[in-house]
């Protein structure tokens, strides 16, 4: 009894207008007769009573039949048969002059004739001029309603099922001509009160003067103490609002480039079109390796070259051939200049790490780092894009050595994915030497591979910054990452467009 009372207190007014008519009405438009509140205030009552498991609300899909323009027309002024046969009366008339009379178009004045003929009600006179009369039978029922006017005399919309048979023929002969009926499917709200809601009835409403808002005269004047002040239910279930926000996976990688900011990193850019320069050769991949294959680039047919610094370009070119001045012997193939012209999309974040080493903005010391999309010629699937994100870096320092990456990567490692426990394995990278890959234990899918990392190849660091330096490189699969983050087991879902995915996705950040 107790639980009744405080659910009593709960109440809203428009539920307590809605409720005591319950027991009478079930419907949604009896119960908005019988108390006189609009449509939507009823609902609006319905739904929260049903939120308390007050009364359920249930759905029924009927066929109703309802009045169309014509149909409109026709029952104001009268079916233009009704007006046909009132002109005639006891006369015959041409049809000009039926026109004239009934203000009728030709296309209802011929409706006219044929369902007046189906009914034996006229007749048709073929002389000079054509003229109609009515027929004995037409005599004796123009005294009479017709079954169509019968029925559009009755209140709509009907629900079909109701219709006695006379009622069903007048409706299959209306629904044979234009816009005079329309046959639509209605949905029909009904209410059953539930046991809650009967206790409530049984005990009584009590106050129906309850205080929803607390006003400032009232707390002025001290009238709050003697008021009923309506109880709030804060664990009843509410409808969802869906606030504004960014795509989760922007707004994680947002997440990760605060990250670096606050670990001192500077971040560097490059475009999505990239010249093969760029993109493998400034990298010291050779231009006949098989280690290009794994890019599997997508190449640019329009423009169809780069422009490129040339003076950079034969530096590269010298790395490739003879190695530079950098104690290699280089590739020892002869370097195609007009190949690495050619431009394509962008296949490795890899490219910003070159330009930025060539760039006159390279400050020694200095740490960068670059959230790139790259491009790739894949099978899409569950793990595998064709578009998707690097994020890429490098340290440039003298005497940099694999111990200082080491600690960098445990660093990222903790950071990014909240690993405790970590394992560098050898890897192969046509661009570092020595190469490493980093692998992080999760409590749940255990190692899972975070990226790779190594220190830049003098071949690459000497031709592009002029200067005998130690740079260590490294890039995080932050695609995957992030996929573990978000837990979705599907990266296309990162990319996602799908409002409803987007709407119940979680918002995490990159140390969660």
């Amino acid at each position: 009894m107790t639980d009744i009372k405080k659910l009593i207190n709960t109440l809203h007014p428009l539920e307590r207008k809605v409720l005591p008519v319950l027991n009478s009405y079930k419907t949604l438009p009896e119960i908005v007769s019988a108390t006189g509140l609009k449509e939507v205030e009823v609902m609006r009552a319905l739904q929260w009573l049903e939120n308390k498991k007050i009364v359920k609300i249930s759905t029924e899909l009927k066929e109703v039949v309802s009045l169309d323009k014509n149909g409109q027309k026709y029952a104001k002024n009268g079916l233009p048969e009704r007006l046909f046969v009132n002109a005639l009366k006891k006369r015959e008339l041409s049809i000009s002059r039926l026109e004239k009379l009934t203000k009728l178009s030709k296309d209802e004045l011929n409706s006219c004739l044929g369902i007046l003929r189906k009914k034996a009600m006229v007749l048709i006179i073929k002389n000079k001029e054509l003229k109609v009369k009515l027929t004995d039978e037409g005599l004796k029922r123009v005294k009479k309603d017709f079954l169509e006017e019968k029925f559009l005399k009755k209140s709509f919309p009907l629900d079909i099922k109701s219709l006695e048979p006379e009622e069903q023929l007048a409706l299959q002969n209306l629904k044979k001509r234009k816009n005079i009926v329309r046959i639509e499917m209605q949905k029909l709200k009904h209410v059953k009160l539930l046991s809650k809601g009967k206790d409530i009835l049984a005990q009584g409403l009590g106050d129906d003067k309850i205080v929803d808002v607390l006003k400032p005269e009232l707390l002025r004047s001290g009238e709050w103490r003697n008021k009923n002040f309506r109880r709030y239910d804060v664990s009843i279930n509410v409808p969802k609002v869906w606030p504004g926000k960014k795509q989760t996976y922007r707004l994680f990688l947002d997440d990760v480039r605060r990250k670096f900011q606050a670990l001192g990193f500077v971040e560097m850019a490059g475009p999505l079109v990239e010249s093969e320069f760029w993109n493998m050769d400034a990298l010291y991949m050779p231009q006949f390796h098989s280690a290009r294959d794994i890019h599997d680039a997508l190449y640019v047919k329009e423009p169809k070259r780069a422009k490129l610094d040339e003076a950079l370009v034969k530096r590269v070119k010298a790395s490739h051939e003879n190695g530079f001045n950098t104690d290699s012997r280089g590739w020892n193939y002869e370097f195609d200049v007009a190949r690495t012209h050619r431009l394509v999309l962008r296949s490795q974040g890899t490219a910003c790490s070159a330009r930025m080493l060539a760039s006159d903005n390279l400050s020694i010391p200095g740490k960068y780092f670059a959230i790139a999309r790259c491009f790739r010629k894949d099978v899409v699937d569950a793990t595998h894009n064709a578009d998707f994100y690097q994020v890429e870096g490098i340290v440039v320092e003298e005497n940099l050595n694999l111990r200082h990456l080491f600690g960098l990567l445990k660093t990222f490692a903790k950071e990014f994915a909240g690993a405790e426990e970590i394992k560098l394995v050898p890897g192969y990278f046509p661009f570092t030497e020595p190469s490493v890959e980093l692998f992080a234990k999760h409590p749940e899918m255990g190692w899972i591979e975070l990226g790779g990392a190594g220190i830049f190849r003098p071949e690459l660091v000497r031709p592009l910054t002029g200067k005998k330096l130690s740079v260590i490189a490294w890039g995080i699969g932050i695609d995957r990452i992030a996929m573990f983050k978000l837990g979705i087991n599907d990266i296309r879902h990162l990319f996602s467009h799908d409002l409803e995915f987007l709407r119940n996705q979680k918002v995490v950040s990159c140390r969660q």
